[in-house]
Order: structure tokens, then sequence, then C-alpha cells
């Protein structure tokens, strides 16, 4: 329970940075004198960073233990958030974000299988609502700083220390990881052939769950980034209070994995995810409707209540569709698949932007989220283990 306290702390960090750029960007392009879709260029080099580290961990982890891999991890992303509060060029981010990706990639892709070999469902919800206490309060904090002269750099200064704090625990953690992974690997564990990219890439049912994570991330991660966009440009929400409302979704991310922690034990994993695509749907629609500034508030939150069971059952479920040995391969190729979308979608939505308007945001989540509910339904039939190859 001590070393999940750690991995809970880590989620925690991990998502601090997350929706950070998204709520801070109105503010932070004038000071830099960048664009709007600027943001979207930065966006796109984190996701390759994340791609690169999550098709790499399987190996790392082979050859130095998780423990050291995390801690490494962790330590990029602080190196990374601390040279963002000191740019005064917006190309500079553009190198300072390969850091932040390959951590914050590596991190997620070896916590996220660690959780699901070895702990219950319910963990893996609790895990995943502590990303979202981070990345809640990264855009709450951000909105403090924004009303002082350049303050987001006193944001990103702040989420740096955090992140320095939290490389000194996982480094003193070490030996806690090596004991743990001793006393609960199985002897048939550590007998199996490590599986490949390639290998992991011919099972029946895989390419199925990588299209759910380009889908379910391409829309997470497109909400954070470009909501308070759309909402200054769209509904004429000032900066702060669209700042706000994004912290509201990721609130609403956070609460939503908590209850279905409480209740995981009790409902089946599949059940928790089609609900939650359902949700999504339906805050799209209150997203997309003219009539109301306040509709937009309560879409955003319940796009974020629905995104709540999609990423943690389903990573939950790797290990039982396709076997533990396989696991590791699945989650890092599902990682480099999730942060590929995020490479491609926030991009095409700055793009469209600057070309049209951002009235077509809510059009463009509510597509993927139809992709989402049509390749989930056709993956249940994996749930049958008997079913692997």
């Amino acid at each position: 329970m001590l070393l999940l306290f750690i991995i809970y702390i880590a989620f925690i960090s991990l998502g601090l940075p997350d929706a950070v750029l998204g709520s801070s960007w109105p503010v932070m392009k004038n000071d830099l004198n960048a664009s709007l879709e600027f943001a979207g260029v930065i966006s796109l080099i984190i996701s390759a960073g994340t791609v690169i580290s999550s098709l790499f961990v399987t190996k790392a982890i082979h050859y130095f233990g998780i423990g050291k891999v995390v801690a490494l991890s962790v330590l990029l992303t602080a190196v990374a958030l601390l040279g963002f509060s000191m740019s005064n060029m917006a190309w500079a981010l553009v190198f300072l974000a390969i850091p932040l990706g390959v951590g914050a990639g590596a991190v997620d892709a070896a916590l996220n299988n660690f959780v699901a070999l070895h702990y219950k469902a319910k963990h893996m919800n609790y895990l995943h609502s502590f990303w979202g206490v981070g990345a809640t309060a990264g855009p709450l904090l951000m909105a403090n700083y924004l009303a002082l002269k350049e303050g987001w750099r006193d944001g990103y200064i702040t989420i740096a220390i955090v992140q320095f704090l939290l490389v000194i625990l996982l480094f003193a953690a070490l030996p806690l990881w090596k004991k743990f992974v001793i006393n609960s690997v199985r002897s048939d564990e550590t007998s199996a052939p490590l599986v490949t990219n390639a290998s992991a890439l011919k099972m029946k049912g895989v390419p199925l769950q990588l299209v759910v994570f380009f889908s379910y991330c391409s829309i997470e991660m497109s909400t954070g980034l470009w909501a308070a966009s759309y909402l200054t440009t769209q509904r004429s929400i000032l900066p702060a209070d669209a700042a706000f409302w994004v912290a509201m979704y990721y609130l609403g991310i956070t609460v939503g994995r908590f209850a279905c922690g409480v209740i995981a034990e009790k409902v089946a994993e599949e059940t928790l995810i089609r609900s939650g695509v359902v949700i999504i749907l339906l805050g799209c629609i209150l997203l997309a409707l003219p009539f109301s500034d306040e509709l937009a508030k309560i879409g955003l939150i319940f796009i974020g209540l629905g995104c709540a069971p999609i990423f943690p059952n389903t990573i939950q479920m790797t290990p039982k569709r396709f076997g533990s040995s396989a696991s590791q391969a699945i989650i890092g190729l599902s990682m480099a698949t999730a942060y590929i979308g995020i490479m491609v979608v926030p991009p095409i939505l700055g793009a469209t932007a600057k070309v049209f308007t951002f009235a077509s945001f809510p059009m463009i989540l509510l597509l993927l989220a139809g992709i989402i509910l049509l390749t989930t339904e056709r993956l249940r039939r994996y749930s049958d283990m008997s079913l692997r190859q």
C-alpha cells in the first residue's frame, strides 16, 4: 500500500502539466508573441516524445527496472517545466517539449501496466482520479497566476518544484519497487519471453484497442487544450473564467474516476466504458448548442464525466484480454497510438479555427466519440481470454 500511495502521488504530478498549456495559452501567447494555433505545435512535439518513450518503455523496464525508469522520467519532466518558466521565445518551448513528452510517456505506460497487473480495477480508477486531481489543480493554480504580469511563469515554476520533490521521493523509494517486484512476480511471468511490439500488433483485438485510445485521447487532450479558446472566441467568456471551466472539465474526470473506483467491484468495466461514451456524446451536444453559455459550461463537465471510465478501465482489461506477458507491450502501443492521436487532432483543430472558426470544435469531438462507441462495442468480444492468440 505504501508503494501504491507513491504511485498515486506520481499520477497527481503527471496530471499537473497536462492541462496547464491550454488554460494559460490565451495569455501566454501574448507575452511570447506567438499565434493562437502555435499551442498545437507545442502539443504535437510533446506527443511525439511520448510516442517514442511509449514504444521503448517495455525494453527500458526490462533492462533497468520500473523504479529507475519512472524516477528518471519524472526528472525529465521537472527540468522541462522549469525551462518553460524561463523561456522568452515561443520556439524555445518546442525544444523543451521533447523531454516533457518523453518523461510523461514513460511514466504513463509503465505505471498503467504495473497497476493493471498487480492491483484491482478500483485502484486503476482511483489512480486515474489522482491524475485528474493534478489535471484539475494545474489550471486552477494557473488561473490564480494569470491576473499577474507574466504570472504564467510563476505557475510553471510552482509545478516544476512539485516535480522535483517527487523525483526525490521516487529515488528514495527505489528499494521498495525492487522488493515489491521480487515478492509479487510469478514464476511463469519470469520465464515468459519478452513480447515485442510487432508480436503484440498481430494479436486479435489489439488494433481495435489502439483505435479506442487514438480517439479517446484526441478528445481528452483537444478539450483540455482548446476549450478555453473556444469559450473565449465563440462565447466571449473572459480568459480567467474560461480557465476555471477547463479546470471544471478536469474536475469532472477526477470525480467520475473516483466514483468508478467506488463501484468498480459491482459494475463491469465494459459497462462503465459504455456509459462514459454516452455521457461524452451528451456533453458534446450541450457544448454545441448556441442557446446558452451555461449549457456550454455544463457540456464541458459532462465530457469530463464521460471521459472518466474509458481510459482506466480499458487499461485494466488489457491483461485480461491479451495476457499478462503481452500487456506491457500492448499498453505501450496503446499509449503511443493515443499520443499519435494527440499529435494529429489538436493541430487540425487549431488550423481549422484559423481558417474557419472554433464553431466546429464540438462537432469534431462528437465524431470522435462516435468512433469510440463503435470500437468499444466490437472490442467487448475479446473480454473472453479464450479468444486470444
